[in-house]
């Protein structure tokens, strides 16, 4: 029997602390191939890259190899993992464990969650894993938890066109209170630029923003994170507004 064959990526980059930890965890569960972004690529969403050549480079990381550095986006990743670095179309994608959580509005602008996304549209099962803290690098349980979770859709599958959405609180084992099914949230950022001016003279701008949760229950990705409960969300990548379909009809557009 083949073991299963499990690419591995991120949006933080190749030598990220996150995407290291989840290949360490998931070694055993099947072949494992790490395919990601030579440097950061966070909130690049699901760009691909027409214009550029990509460029392969072999990574090692503590003394071993570690896996294939890409000069493009985690979207890129995946395809050219599967379609030319990996010996066939992998088994399940695991994007992660990225530093920060991807819930909410986040999920559209997310590098990480696009790279499941990517997978999804390939008709692979695949997860995304975000730990939801920028500062706190807590990745043990986030790891054990993706692996555990690698082998339940590997027996289970997913629906098609469904990716799951994992963000992990940032705490140790001991302190994390539970899993919960949930749904995207409606929260998003408000921003604002700060103007700034370089040692030269020339006004920069650096985008800054505040978190805004908009949501109430017990079953939203933002608000079950901070009560230090796992999510774990089914994302479907269709955009369509079912429920103004027939509303839009009445309009009667047409050509003039």
């Amino acid at each position: 029997m083949k073991k299963p064959l499990i690419l591995i990526t991120n949006d933080d980059g190749i030598y990220a602390p996150g995407i290291y930890s989840l290949t360490q965890a998931m070694q055993g569960l099947g072949e494992i191939f790490v395919v990601a972004p030579l440097v950061e690529k966070s909130a690049v969403g699901h760009a691909i890259t027409l214009s550029d050549p990509l460029r392969v480079l072999e990574v090692n990381r503590e003394g071993k190899f570690f896996g294939y550095a890409v000069n493009g986006t985690p979207a890129d990743c995946v395809k050219l993992g599967s379609k030319c670095i990996l010996p066939r179309n992998p088994d399940l994608i695991v994007s992660g464990i990225n530093q920060g959580p991807n819930t909410a509005t986040n999920v559209i602008y997310s590098g990480t969650v696009s790279a499941a996304a990517e997978g999804t549209i390939m008709g692979i099962p695949s997860i995304a894993v975000s730990i939801a803290s920028f500062t706190k690098s807590e990745f043990a349980f986030a790891a054990k938890f993706s692996c555990q979770l690698a082998e339940l859709v590997l027996k289970n599958g997913l629906p098609e066109r469904t990716l799951l959405n994992v963000n992990v609180p940032a705490v140790p084992e001991n302190e994390i209170e539970g899993v919960v099914i949930t749904r995207q949230g409606k929260g998003r950022y408000e921003e604002a630029f700060d103007k700034r001016v370089d040692p030269n003279g020339r006004t920069y701008y650096w985008l800054t923003g505040k978190r805004m949760i908009l949501d109430n229950g017990n079953d939203i990705d933002d608000l079950v994170v901070m009560q230090n409960k796992v999510s774990v969300t089914p994302i479907k990548y269709d955009l369509t507004n079912y429920s103004f379909i027939e509303e839009l009809k009445k309009w009667n557009i047409k050509m003039e």
